[in-house]
């Protein structure tokens, strides 16, 4: 094997790790500034969090808590690294997007776009709409306590509830769209999802009963409703586009 073989063997790898340290860097740089600007915004996003703490202390003794000495520290971290991965996920996002594309098909990468015009906005949706729940579901399990007792809340295990309850429903939203781009594949048929239907309507209530209280049900049933339209508009969806390349039947 000689020496210019061996280049242009070698010269690919060294190019994709170019690439793939240019765009890490990028990312890292984006993550960190956003880190940094959810850490100087992390008392703002505190208030809202504690809005519905507030809100409950009319009533009854209510407050969040830190349980060591350092804990308030940690949980302004912990805010401000939640805020830094949603708030740069376009641009780490785009990135990895852009160094994977060279690798796609045009239509993989024509599906990929698309993917991404679809999920990022409606992750947006569904943490936004997290956020407006998540207080309703505060309150309301807060009220089974006696307005004789004190609501005192470990503040890190609170924060850590309203995170993990915003990105699941953020999450959620997205799931259609993966149905979708399975579909284009040609991975998942129309006619299995059609079959599914009631598999998937028991799955989008067994998912909103964890991640609101089950003895809520206004609180379920406002998660369950959109999920149902999404993948319903989904199932639609997939059967037109398998609708349309089916063959035409012969006279």
């Amino acid at each position: 094997m000689t020496t210019a073989t061996v280049a242009r063997g070698t010269m690919p790898v060294a190019g994709h790790l170019r690439e793939a340290s240019r765009r890490g860097t990028r990312a890292v740089v984006a993550l960190l500034i956003g880190v940094a600007v959810g850490f100087w915004l992390s008392d703002q996003i505190l208030e809202v969090l504690r809005s519905p703490i507030e809100q409950i202390a009319q009533s009854q003794d209510a407050s969040l808590n830190y349980d060591t000495v350092t804990g308030a520290f940690d949980l302004k971290l912990k805010i401000a690294l939640f805020a830094g991965v949603i708030g740069s996920s376009p641009v780490w996002l785009a990135e990895l997007f852009g160094y994977a594309t060279p690798g796609l098909t045009r239509r993989e990468r024509r599906y990929t776009v698309g993917f991404l015009a679809a999920a990022i906005p409606l992750f947006a949706a569904g943490c936004a709409f997290g956020f407006l729940l998540f207080p309703h579901m505060v309150e309301m399990l807060a009220g089974f306590s006696s307005t004789e007792d004190s609501t005192i809340l470990n503040a890190g295990y609170y924060v850590d509830f309203v995170m993990k309850m915003v990105l699941a429903i953020g999450v959620a939203f997205v799931l259609p769209v993966f149905v979708v781009v399975l579909n284009l594949l040609g991975l998942l048929p129309s006619q299995t999802l059609w079959r599914s239907w009631r598999a998937i309507v028991v799955v989008i209530v067994l998912f909103s009963a964890l991640v609101t209280p089950a003895a809520d049900v206004l609180s379920m049933f406002l998660v369950a409703a959109p999920m149902a339209g999404l993948f319903t508009a989904a199932v639609i969806i997939t059967h037109l586009h398998d609708r349309r390349k089916a063959p035409p039947c012969s006279a």
